[in-house]
């Protein structure tokens, strides 16, 4: 084989720690931003947060072609006095191109409203004069609840330490997650403790708040709270269906209880609304709830008949260069030391979190333009949109417009919405347009909300109605749309 040299031109995509880091930053959400740049102020002392101050919504300094404010303005004006490099925008578009349990109960929304009791932990300071969506609830545990009552009981040393020991045992649910022989067996020979001592503890243990604790299944936590009620011909039969039939009662198969019990149907409804009212998760309501601080990104309002998208100024990091390491780096030209690329650094993240800020102003703009519709009249009139509509309006790459969607979210008069929310897929219409899936579920909900609860709709007669008003969807994809939407079949939507 002969060997030759060639010479080959091609081109090839080169990215360089700064538009690495702009690529980085766009694609994190909110508060993981803050977190990088908080990690970038405690590393590099070249960089520093300008002082807070308040900017009004109105504030002049912002406006829907670049969202920035002016004290944004007034960062990228500082940054450039800095003999900032030049903007990353150019590089950005051309390179960035390219068997029945509790579970089953849940849709007839077994629930009760817990109320307030006397036990500690449960009341917040009066004087704080704070809003009431920024609040934390500061519920207590389940086990402190239990606590706080056994010390108020007249049991036993002995009890109260069997019901601590069975309390342990107990899931987020208040379910007594192992059989008692099975509790047995863990419990030292030296304590001397039978399987008959267990029982009485789980006997007073679902004596306490919430009734229906301590339960084994899920017919044992509803009869408990059932027998709590006042004694009563509905109450007596509602303990038979629950002992007997549950089953029948989730799938609201009543024809079938109704023959086999041999009841008249004024005693079953009232049976059925007692069994409605029992909590069928009596320990969830003390579980620690996961709370999640959402800052939009983006606040969408109409002004002057026109609906604009402006970025958010408290969720705008105002950053800047520390002027007084800038003045001693700038004497010290000649000398080699680390402020150098520190200073570059810094130059960077102030440009990319203003480029970040205004890409994300402009892709949102673009949605609102788009959807227009949405903002006048809710969910049913969401227009389908693709990645590419956007990515061709503002010159950007699909896969920059996916990046600046995640995990960014759009405050507006219906709510707040990741921006990704806005976008979907179509279904055609008999006139030769499209309808989104958004605005076909919010019909779907709409016709279920009016339906008579005595003769629902199926999936395929709301097929046929949503094929009255030219949109064509097949009844699997109804099916699918409804099961999106958490709303059960016909057979379980049927009343009594």
């Amino acid at each position: 084989m002969k060997q030759s040299l060639q010479i080959k031109l091609s081109q090839q995509l080169a990215l360089t720690p700064q538009l690495q880091q702009a690529i980085k930053l766009l694609q994190l959400s909110t508060l993981e931003m803050n977190q990088e740049i908080e990690r970038y102020l405690l590393e590099n002392p070249m960089l520093e947060r300008e002082e807070e101050h308040v900017v009004s919504y109105g504030d002049s300094g912002m406006n829907g072609g670049n969202g920035m404010n002016g004290s944004t303005a007034g960062s990228a004006s500082g940054a450039r006095e800095e003999e900032a490099s030049a903007s990353t925008e150019g590089e950005m578009n051309s390179e960035m191109n390219g068997g029945l349990s509790a579970a089953d109960m849940d849709e007839d929304r077994w629930s009760q409203d817990s109320g307030s009791y006397g036990s500690p932990g449960r009341e917040r300071d009066r004087d704080d004069e704070v809003e009431a969506q920024d609040l934390q609830a500061a519920a207590i545990s389940l086990r402190d609840h239990l606590e706080w009552q056994l010390g108020l009981s007249q049991f036993s040393d002995r009890d109260r330490h069997l019901i601590r020991f069975l309390v342990d045992g107990l899931d987020d649910n208040g379910y007594l997650a192992s059989p008692l022989p099975d509790l047995l067996e863990t419990i030292p020979p030296e304590y001397e403790v039978e399987l008959d001592d267990l029982e009485i503890a789980l006997r007073q243990l679902q004596s306490l708040d919430p009734t229906g604790i301590g339960a084994r299944t899920p017919q044992e936590c509803l009869t408990l709270q059932l027998k709590a009620l006042a004694a009563g011909e509905a109450r007596e039969l509602a303990l038979v269906i629950v002992r007997d039939h549950l089953d029948l009662l989730a799938a609201r198969e009543f024809n079938k209880i109704r023959k086999r019990i041999e009841c008249d149907e004024a005693t079953l409804k009232a049976a059925h609304a007692l069994i409605l009212g029992l909590d069928p998760h009596p320990g969830a309501s003390f579980a620690p709830l996961e709370t999640r601080y959402v800052v939009p990104d983006v606040l969408v309002k109409k002004v002057r008949g026109r609906w604009v998208a402006r970025i958010n100024p408290d969720a705008y990091p105002r950053l800047r260069i520390n002027r007084l390491y800038a003045e001693i780096l700038s004497r010290q030209r000649k000398s080699e030391n680390g402020l150098s690329s520190q200073l570059q650094e810094a130059r960077w993240l102030i440009k990319n979190v203003q480029q970040r800020f205004e890409t994300i102003a402009r892709v949102s703009q673009a949605i609102v333009e788009r959807q227009r519709q949405f903002f006048e009249h809710g969910e049913v009139a969401m227009r389908p949109l693709v990645l590419r509509e956007i990515a061709d309006e503002i010159g950007l790459h699909e896969s920059t417009i996916s990046r600046v969607t995640s995990q960014k979210y759009m405050a507006t008069h219906r709510g707040i919405f990741e921006l990704k929310y806005f976008f979907g897929s179509h279904v055609a219409t008999d006139t030769g347009g499209a309808c989104s899936a958004t605005a076909i579920r919010a019909l779907i909900k709409q016709l279920v909300n009016a339906e008579d609860n005595k003769k629902p709709l199926s999936d395929s007669q709301i097929s046929e109605i949503l094929g009255q008003q030219g949109i064509v969807v097949a009844r699997r994809t109804i099916a699918k749309y409804r099961e999106s939407l958490n709303i059960p079949p016909v057979n379980l939507r049927k009343a009594l």
